[in-house]
């Protein structure tokens, strides 16, 4: 691996205890009952620690941070030539070819672009791929697709689920598994079957949501057996906080030849969608399954969890409840904090969040 040079950092240097002591601070004062925390450098793990009522070996539910996962292995397919994102999904899915949808692009499904936000799909249907069709073709536009961004927090990674299912005539599930986990050295991080599951640190509310007073409508629980062996493409992954700065380490340098070498540089870096953020106003600077951190000093408030101090460069995508994931081409540095407290007051998870991804990116030892 090439080190490039470290970024210039104004906010002083940071260690690796520092980082430490800040992910145990809310577990130790009763807030937290569990949080991961593990950063790398250069392929180097510097840091992997657990608190609470948990262990190193514990999976946590990393919801979206399961999306760009999902897209590296869509990126196979781009980079061998049988998925073209210009192309309309109902090339591919047949589901797909009917008024209304005909139109939707690929890229428009990986941009969050497509007009499909809220298009329903439950776990088990999903998991089922007659029922994920039969569902699909009953979908219906909510707004014109490329016309404007809106979070598709499930939705549209059920499709590039049905497109691996449809080109390579394996189950997604397998080929993430296969093509990607195996070769960077990861267990199955995504549809573990039951009664094969590793212990998963289990969803709990904390604050104003506990005992249910206040907690979000989460519709099904992620960390339930029956919904991580369904493996939900667009947040249902469940992973250590170093399995999953592992995967980052491989999406700065692929060691391992796993992607094309331009297919995997246009998604850590292409900036395909600027449209704004229906709720913080800023671009959300996606690319083709991660958001980049950008030059324009709101790195901070979109969905990758970046610190301030990250180069326009670092690369990401965080999960709900403030599970953090990104890496920094200028540094070589994966971080990731994964919690299973659900806090209903967001603003305080997200600088939580920030707190910790600050650190991280000035860390020096």
């Amino acid at each position: 691996m090439t080190n490039t040079p470290s970024r210039p950092n104004l906010a002083g240097p940071s260690n690796v205890d520092e980082l430490l002591e800040r992910a145990a601070r809310d577990v130790e004062g009763g807030w937290l009952p569990a949080c991961q925390v593990a950063v790398a450098r250069w392929g180097e793990l510097l840091a992997f620690q657990t608190f609470g009522d948990a262990t190193n070996d514990t999976r946590f539910c990393v919801f979206s941070a399961t999306k760009p996962l999902v897209a590296s292995a869509i990126w196979l397919l781009i980079g061998d030539g049988a998925l073209q994102v210009h192309r309309p999904v109902a090339h591919y899915v047949q589901a797909f070819n009917r008024d209304g949808l005909q139109d939707v692009t690929v890229s428009q499904i990986l941009l969050h672009t497509a007009g499909l936000p809220h298009a329903p799909m439950w776990p088990d249907e999903g998991a089922d791929r007659a029922r994920r069709l039969q569902r699909m073709s009953r979908w219906e536009l909510e707004w014109e697709p490329g016309s404007r961004f809106e979070y598709h927090a499930l939705s549209a990674h059920w499709v590039l689920a049905e497109l691996l299912d449809a080109l390579t005539d394996e189950d997604y599930r397998d080929v993430i598994e296969q093509r990607i986990c195996a070769p960077i050295g990861l267990p199955r991080l995504l549809g573990r079957p039951v009664g094969d599951q590793p212990e998963v640190a289990p969803m709990t509310w904390v604050g104003a949501a506990q005992g249910g007073e206040g907690a979000g409508d989460l519709s099904f629980r992620f960390d339930d057996p029956e919904v991580i062996a369904a493996g939900v493409p667009g947040g249902g992954g469940v992973a250590t906080a170093e399995e999953i700065v592992r995967f980052y380490q491989a999406l700065l340098d692929d060691r391992t030849g796993i992607w094309d070498p331009d297919t995997r540089a246009d998604g850590t870096a292409h900036i395909r969608c600027r449209f704004p953020d229906p709720d913080l106003g800023v671009p959300v600077n996606r690319t083709l399954g991660l958001v980049v951190a950008g030059d324009d000093g709101l790195q901070t408030l979109r969905y990758g969890a970046f610190a301030e101090g990250c180069s326009p460069r670092a690369f990401g995508h965080a999960g709900a409840h403030v599970q953090v994931a990104w890496a920094d081409p200028a540094t070589g540095i994966s971080f990731c904090y994964l919690t299973n407290g659900l806090d209903s007051d967001t603003m305080r998870e997200g600088m939580r969040g920030l707190s910790l991804s600050n650190i991280a990116a000035r860390l020096t030892s």
